[in-house]
């Protein structure tokens, strides 16, 4: 997809992050927008930046079936197209896998898994009955590449999202069909995920904290807010992988090597190692 103007996308996430940065620059290409987020005041806020565009928004739990499905109803009902889908709603929660609750599990699961899910199943058979240019974008992680220490509900969620994705983009292939596939896999970038508790339903409320817990909170914070690249970068790069036709879109290229650590890892059977020890001139740690 190269032509944007005139386009539909829907972006859940939209309040924050990666994005309210998708939402800017499809805003910029004149595209009209339909912008899911669960705090109806960082929807209104974006949509008031974006005051000389077609913009409709929609507060949405993502994790939520019928939210969802009402989603793409009022999507297809006001435009009668979505030319452009960011699976994009993200949330995290870390410390020692054994110590997540049942409600950590849920909630992160929902948002991070579920939605993506629901984005497909309600989108796809549409803009496949469009047989217009279409493309998606699901928002993993590196964390769906690698399996981080402490990040193990993370690091499930996103490793099912670009599993989901690379099926989606083998089935579209037996279809013939027109749409494009996207998995961003970012690194730790200064975004609100660190703070996706405020949005946390009170339906799956957090326990206290254990010590492991706490400390993955600190690093997580410290990770992030030490990004070097920013959310409107990423966002630039994901439009790109969508010119381009791209699959994988990696923003961190020094990761790449921790990767490949991996696959060499499977590949030579060995235990996995620890991605981050990992240093390139020096090896897996023994």
């Amino acid at each position: 997809m190269k032509d944007f103007a005139g386009k539909v996308a829907v972006i859940t996430g939209a309040g924050s992050g990666f994005g309210r940065e998708f939402a800017r620059i499809g805003a910029a290409l004149g595209m009209r927008l339909v912008l899911a987020d669960i705090q109806a005041d960082a929807l209104a806020a974006i949509a008031a930046e974006l005051g000389g565009a077609e913009v409709l928004t929609h507060r949405v739990d993502v994790a939520k079936a019928a939210e969802m499905e009402a989603l793409a109803d009022v999507a297809y009902a006001r435009f009668g197209a979505v030319h452009l889908l960011f699976n994009n709603a993200g949330v995290g929660a870390g410390g020692l896998v054994w110590e997540n609750t049942l409600a950590d599990w849920e909630w992160v699961m929902g948002v991070n898994l579920w939605s993506v899910i629901h984005g497909i199943r309600l989108f796809v058979p549409r803009m496949l009955a469009q047989g217009d240019e279409c493309h998606v974008v699901n928002t993993a992680s590196a964390a769906g590449l690698l399996s981080a220490p402490m990040m193990g509900v993370y690091n499930v969620t996103k490793h099912g999202v670009v599993t989901l994705s690379e099926t989606l983009f083998q089935d579209l292939g037996i279809a013939r069909a027109n749409i494009g596939v996207t998995v961003l896999c970012p690194a730790f970038v200064p975004t609100g995920i660190a703070d996706s508790t405020r949005n946390r339903p009170v339906d799956l409320p957090a326990s206290p904290l254990t010590q492991s817990q706490m400390f993955a909170v600190e690093q997580m914070k410290k990770a992030v807010a030490g990004g070097r690249i920013s959310a409107a970068e990423v966002a630039a790069k994901t439009f790109d992988c969508i010119r381009e036709r791209k699959f994988y879109c990696f923003t961190h290229e020094a990761i790449l090597s921790t990767f490949e650590l991996r696959l060499q890892d499977i590949a030579q059977q060995r235990n996995p190692s620890d991605p981050f020890s990992y240093k390139p001139a020096v090896g897996p740690r023994g």
